[in-house]
Parts: C-alpha cells; sequence; structure tokens
C-alpha cells in the first residue's frame, strides 16, 4: 500500500512539471517530490530526518587532517652508568652565575594611608633621581667620595661565615680596569616608588572593588608568601585559594606574592659580588632580579674558547655552554692565576661559584644550567599508515587516532594505555572552563598555526629568553611569545625545529576542539598562556626561573621600555616539559616554591634520562606534580624516568611500537608543523607540510596531567591546589614496580628482582591516570 502510494506521488510530480514552469508550482513539486522520497525510506526501513553518518576524516580538508609520524625501527639500550649519562647530558652557559644573598630582599607592601589612585600617581611621578656618585676612569670612587662613603661594604648581622679556602689566591693584574657597573638611576629611583599605589593598581585590574579590606587581604597575602620556602610553600597557597573563595572574587595573585628588591639590601650585595670579582682579577655585571636573585654576569667572551662567535653556526652557539665533567670544581682549588682564569672562561665561572658559596654571604651560589626540552628525537621520514575507525565525538578528524585521550580498557574503541578523557567529558558533563589557566614555560607557540590562530583558548604571553643568540628572533626579552624554531644547527640538513611548545599546548587544549579540523586537546575550553623560556639550544635556569614566578603572577617581567609587564591571567597550572641532568637547583626550588605559594600546581616532565628522577630537575624537585611516560599498554617507556619521586604516570608515547596494530607509531599526535608528511584518508599520498605530528616522551606525559587538573578545576572551582592534587592522585590505576621493570643493565641505579636474573625494578609511580576513577560529584 505505502509503495503504491509513493509510485502514484511520483508520477503526480512528474505530471504537474509537464504542465507548467512556474515558480510556484515548481515549488509544490519539490515537496510532493521529497513527500514521495520520504515515503520510500519509510517503507525500506530507513528512519526519516537523520543525515547520512560521514566520516570526519575524509570529509575534512587536506590541511585539516595530514600529519607527520612513521613508526622508528626498536633500538637496544646500551648499557651506561651515571657518572657517563651526566658527563653527556649537563651543561651551564659559561660566564653566568645565579646567587641569592642572605640579606631579605623581599620588598614588603606596605598599606597605603590613601585609597585616590589619582592623588598618589604625582607624588611618584615628582619623586627626584639621586644624584650618580662621582667615578674614576676605571669605574671606582675616588679618594674624596670614598672616604665620604665609608666602608665599601656593610657588615652583615648573620653568623661569622667559616674561613674561605685558602687555596685559591687570586690578585689582581697590574692595570686591570674590572667593569663594575654603577647602579642606574632607574635601580636608585625603585626607593621613591609608591607601593601602595601598585596595590591598588593590582586590586583594580583583577576586578576586585578597592577597599581597605580588600587591600589588607592582598598585603597579608604579600607578608605571608615573601617567607614562602619548600615545607610551607603549600599550605600558604592553600591559605590564598581559601582567601578567594571565602571574598567571592580572587586575591589578586599580581601582587599577593609580589617579591621585589629592596634597594638598600640589592645595592650591598652586588657591591659584594663586585668586590670578589675584582679580588679575583675579573670583571663582570651584577644584576638584582625579581624573586630576590642576582645574575652575575663574568665579564668574557666565546671567543675566548677559540671560535668567532657566529649565532648561525652551532659551534658558536654551543662556545657559551660547558659540560659538566667529573671533580670540575677541583681545578679551582689548584691556586689558578688571574692569568688563566681570564684565559680559561670555564674555569674562571667554577672559581666564581666556588669563591662566592665560601663567602657564607649566600643562600645559594650556583652555574646557570641549560635546559632542554624532553622529546625524544623524531624520525627523519614519513611513511603512511592504513585508516582507523574514528570516533564520532568530538568531530575533530584526527581524534581517532589519539589513544592517549580514549577510554582505558581492552574492548573495541578503547586503549590500554588510555587516560579516559572521554569518559571524564562524558561523566562530569563537561569539557572545561576558561576561568582555568595553564601556563606552558617551553619553547613559546606557532601562533599562525591554524588550529591555534584565532583560538578562544590563547591568551597573551611573554618571551623570557635574555639571550639575543639563544632566542633566534633578534631580541631579548619582549611580549611576542611566538616560537621562531629551536634548532641548534642551522647548518645541519638533517636538523629541525622541535616546535616542542606548540605540541606540549595542543595536548592541554590551546587548539580549537570539536571544530571539524585537526586534533583534539585534554581540555576543551581552557586559557592557555605561553611563556618563552626554552630557545636555540635550549634555555637557561635563570630565565625559566624568571619565567616560572611570572607565570605565577608573583612578579612582573620587562619590555623594551623597562615597563612592568603583569601576566593578565596567573596561572592556576603550570607545565614544565623540560630538564636537566643535575639535582634540582636551588634557585629552581625557590622558583618552584613561590609559584606554589601563589596558588599554582606545578606539573613537570619526570625525564628521558632513564635514571632515577632524583638524579635530574625539576622532575626531582619537592613541590611538583612528576610524570613519568607510559606507552599504549600502560607500561613505563623504555626512556622514561622512575623512582620514588615520580607522582604518576601518563600517556608519553612510544615511536618504536604499533601495540593498536593501526600501521602507525603509538605517539602522541598534536599539533606542530612539520615537513614530509602524509595524508591519512588517502594512504601513499605524501604531504609536503602539515600541522599534526607525532612525537614521543615524558614532556608529551606532563600535558595529559595538566589537562586533567585544568578538567577537574573546572568541575571542583572551590578546590584548593592540595585538594586537587589528591582528586587527581585518585583518578588513577595502580601499577606495580614488577610491571614497570627492564634490563639492570640498561637503568643505572635500579634493585634486582629477586629470581630473575638480569632484571630490575622501575619504580614508575604506583599510578596510571585514568580519569574514569575520577570522582564527578
Amino acid at each position: 500500500m505505502a509503495t503504491k502510494l509513493g509510485v502514484r506521488l511520483l508520477f503526480a510530480g512528474v505530471a504537474l512539471v509537464a504542465l507548467s514552469a512556474c515558480d510556484a508550482v515548481k515549488d509544490r513539486m519539490d515537496k510532493l517530490g521529497q513527500l514521495a522520497n520520504d515515503a520510500m525510506k519509510q517503507v525500506n526501513g530507513e528512519t526519516i530526518g537523520e543525515a547520512a553518518q560521514v566520516d570526519p576524516l575524509t570529509a575534512a580538508p587536506l590541511e585539516a587532517r595530514a600529519l607527520f609520524g612513521v613508526r622508528e625501527a626498536p633500538v637496544e639500550l646500551a648499557a651506561v652508568s651515571l657518572e657517563e649519562l651526566l658527563q653527556t647530558q649537563s651543561f651551564y652557559a659559561v660566564g653566568s652565575v645565579i646567587a641569592k644573598p642572605k640579606e631579605q630582599l623581599a620588598e614588603p607592601v606596605v598599606e597605603p594611608e590613601s585609597f585616590d589612585l589619582a592623588a598618589a600617581a604625582p607624588e611618584a611621578e615628582a619623586a627626584p633621581a639621586p644624584e650618580p656618585e662621582p667615578r674614576t676612569a676605571d669605574g671606582g670612587l675616588p679618594d674624596s667620595a670614598a672616604a665620604a662613603a665609608g666602608p665599601p661594604v656593610a657588615e652583615s648581622a648573620a653568623p661569622a661565615p667559616a674561613a674561605p679556602n685558602t687555596d685559591l689566591q687570586v690578585r689582581p693584574l697590574p692595570g686591570l680596569k674590572p667593569m663594575i657597573k654603577a647602579p642606574s638611576a632607574a635601580i636608585m629611583r625603585q626607593q621613591a616608588q609608591i607601593a601602595p599605589r601598585a596595590l591598588e593598581q593590582a586590586v583594580k585590574d583583577t576586578g576586585v572593588r578597592v577597599t581597605k579590606e580588600s587591600l589588607r587581604a592582598a598585603r597579608q597575602s604579600a607578608e605571608q608568601s615573601i617567607g614562602a620556602d619548600t615545607e610551607s610553600a603549600q599550605r600558604i597557597g592553600d591559605e590564598l585559594m581559601r582567601k578567594s573563595e571565602a571574598a567571592g572574587a580572587p586575591v589578586p595573585k599580581a601582587l599577593a606574592v609580589r617579591s621585589k628588591l629592596n634597594v638598600d639590601a640589592a645595592l650591598g650585595a652586588r657591591q659584594k659580588a663586585y668586590s670578589k670579582l675584582e679580588q679575583m682579577g675579573l670583571s663582570g655585571v651584577v644584576t638584582p632580579e625579581e624573586g630576590g636573585q642576582m645574575r652575575i654576569l663574568i665579564g668574557i667572551s666565546p671567543t675566548k674558547l677559540g671560535h668567532d662567535f657566529d649565532p648561525s653556526k652551532v659551534e658558536s652557539m654551543r662556545a657559551g655552554f660547558a659540560k659538566r665533567k667529573a671533580r670540575q670544581a677541583d681545578e679551582c682549588a689548584g691556586n689558578p692565576s688571574v692569568a688563566r682564569m681570564q684565559a680559561d672562561p670555564v674555569l674562571a665561572t667554577e672559581c666564581v661559584v666556588k669563591v662566592l658559596q665560601e663567602t657564607g654571604d649566600y643562600e645559594y651560589v650556583e652555574k646557570d644550567y641549560i635546559f632542554s626540552s624532553q622529546m625524544l628525537k623524531k624520525p627523519k621520514t614519513a611513511k603512511p599508515g592504513a585508516v582507523t575507525a574514528l570516533t564520532k565525538t568530538p568531530n575533530d578528524p584526527l581524534f581517532g587516532l589519539q589513544w592517549n585521550f580514549k577510554n582505558n580498557g581492552a574492548s573495541a574503541g578503547q586503549s590500554a594505555g588510555g587516560a579516559s578523557f572521554s569518559d571524564f567529558w562524558t561523566r562530569s558533563k563537561l569539557t572545561g572552563s576558561r576561568s582555568v589557566t595553564v601556563a606552558v614555560v617551553d619553547t613559546g607557540l606557532q601562533m599562525n598555526h591554524p588550529d591555534i590562530k584565532g583560538s578562544a583558548n590563547l591568551a597573551p604571553g611573554f618571551d623570557m629568553v635574555s639571550d639575543v643568540a639563544m632566542a633566534n628572533d633578534g631580541d631579548g626579552r619582549d611580549s611576542d611569545a611566538n616560537d621562531p624554531g629551536d634548532k641548534c644547527d642551522p647548518s645541519d640538513p638533517t636538523a629541525s625545529d622541535t616546535f616542542h611548545g606548540t605540541h606540549v599546548a595542543g595536548t592541554i587544549g590551546v587548539a580549537s576542539t570539536n571544530n571539524a579540523s585537526g586534533v583534539a586537546g585534554g581540555a576543551w575550553d581552557v586559557t592557555i598562556v605561553p611563556v618563552r623560556a626554552l630557545g636555540r639550544c635550549g634555555g637557561k635556569l635563570s630565565d625559566i626561573n624568571d619565567a616560572i614566578r611570572w607565570a605565577a603572577g608573583k612578579v612582573p617581567a620587562r619590555d623594551t621600555s623597562g615597563n612592568e609587564v603583569w601576566n593578565a591571567h596567573p596561572a592556576d597550572i603550570i607545565n614544565l616539559s623540560l630538564g636537566l641532568f643535575e639535582p634540582c637547583p636551588a634557585s629552581m626550588q625557590a622558583a618552584i616554591d613561590d609559584a606554589v605559594a601563589a596558588g599554582a600546581i606545578v606539573v613537570v616532565a619526570a625525564g628521558n634520562f632513564r635514571v632515577d628522577t632524583k638524579y635530574v630537575a625539576p622532575g626531582g624537585c619537592k613541590n611538583v606534580i612528576s610524570v613519568a611516560a607510559g606507552d599504549a599498554r600502560g607500561m613505563l617507556t623504555p626512556y622514561s624516568n622512575f623512582g620514588a619521586d615520580v607522582d604518576i604516570m601518563a600517556p608519553g608515547g612510544d615511536m618504536t611500537r604499533d601495540d593498536d596494530g593501526d600501521g602507525r607509531p603509538d605517539g602522541i599526535l598534536s599539533t606542530k608543523f612539520s615537513t614530509n608528511c602524509y595524508d591519512p584518508a588517502k594512504p601513499g599520498v605524501a604531504v609536503a607540510q602539515c600541522y599534526y605530528s607525532y612525537e614521543n616522551g615524558t614532556s608529551m606525559a606532563a600535558p595529559h596531567v595538566a589537562a586533567a587538573l585544568a578538567l577537574l578545576k573546572a568541575k571542583f572551582p572551590a578546590a584548593v591546589p592540595s585538594d586537587l592534587r589528591n582528586r587527581l592522585l585518585t583518578a588513577s590505576t595502580a601499577r606495580t614496580p614488577l610491571q614497570c621493570s627492564g634490563k639492570c643493565t640498561n637503568y643505572p641505579g635500579t634493585e634486582p628482582i629477586p629470581g630473575q636474573d638480569g632484571m630490575c625494578f622501575r619504580p614508575c609511580g604506583g599510578a596510571m591516570l585514568n580519569l574514569s576513577n575520577a570522582a564527578v560529584q
């Protein structure tokens, strides 16, 4: 009966078309034809009104689906000792030293007498600059000025330091003119700046009403945080968040943990450092920095290492670096002459560290170490793979290839190494919140990436790379966090830029998710602040420390004119996918403590050195969440660090494996510009360039945890940082040391497994990220 009706309607439509061509009749004919089609579908058992299912991979344009990645051949790990690894992995910047004087350099925020911002401004502008002190030709004070100034260095109230090592006895060379930099007028004017004015402005900038109560709360938080250390930082950070919740608005982070140099103490500490350099026959510049530490740049040049400096050549770039050697510092105990130190910048750097440490005037003195990204070297060529079935939600065409976000399990559509982001999105009924901020301290971002450009998830960042040669963008620090590339040797045809920060931030969620293009992120809605601290050949410890504090809203950065630039979106979570084969430097631990006291959670890569995490930084630092890397089986990868300091394991990938059998490597697929790509929808079709790539490393594992914390913070906005940390660790599946075991010869310092010849335990944190176990109520 239904078939006859459909046929009659169809013939009626044809007849009407033949009778008339007028628009009205055509419109009626279209409707009759649609009615006939619907009738036929109903007869055949089809559902009317539903669109045909479309494969998002094949439907997406080439730019939105092309990718880079090929499975690498497995490589047998060589037996190695800790000392061998240390000497091949640890570098520092020659001539750069970080020191923290024992004097209290923090300027407490003073509660203003007046709440009139406009009235305070003229007073600040009118503060006169002190007259600069007269100087002799060699930078010293004339006799009359020196007499009036009194002793050049004030006596410290601290207990007398231990007697210095007398083996190092150096005297200035005749006629030497140390490069002693006089305090600038701008630094001297800091004494006349009005803290109340800055406090009021910070309160206004965060949208909090300026009252005595709000200013008092901000000031109290500042005073608490100034004294934060490793033991108290988490408690202070939690309390700060509780105050914010009670007030119904955030306590201004910009001044909640602000720590500026006190000018008097800073000048005294700088003068002490200058005096020591002068006694050693060396020159230099001592620069006070936000956060209470100083950077000492010794007056040496890379040309003294035997190279003409050329930023385009890797040997020139690395001329400014030195490898750590066994017992290197002992060379300073052999009474080196001034002439020898001036001719050997590496020795001079070691000796300056040693001499300043022995004065007892500093909380710490250390070399400016060079950190690297924790992403393993990528393959050189690409190879097409088979097409796999895709998940329908989100609609990003490459989401089906992201095993890391799949639900954990062995059933179809699941992955044994998946972190169950899909399950959390469904059960929690949210995919994130832009009120949650994640700062990515890394190589910066490719701002012109088609899946990032215009993304609502991207907030303004900052470029903290101070060394122009390492910056690779023609200048030092500025507000442009774009990644210009970081390959160490531009002349090497096999070298390529990593665009590491773009890949890391893509996993967290900087790109637009569910936009029918590219990949998905762990948090669809989130605010990402890129903070560039890694450049060519890595990043300096001093820059990374400043980046951590700026990301947390603790200190301002400085633009090219010297003006303060505060982070408008202080981080709830800071991701550090970088590493150094050295125990946690004291200055880095201090920066992390400051960030935690500001209310941030610091997530770090455990490192790719295949050793216990206690030997590396920041994976072995305190007050962090240290993340090891797992593969698609949920097992610890061969390259990952391990040990008691690891808190959790998350997908980091293994480009040598294909455990899901899809013909592609089990790396982590994320945003990143690459060349020599292919079209996953058309196996065998090569593509010159693309914007998505597989990579692996603990660098890839850490952002999964950062994204998971962002989701938990969005679901539980009132939770303080320690509560969020506990919720994260609960959202996991237990792993035993036996599940993470490996050959003893490949993993130095590990414990043999009884009854298993040649095999050792590799503790992998006791848990694997699995958001299926996260509470959502």
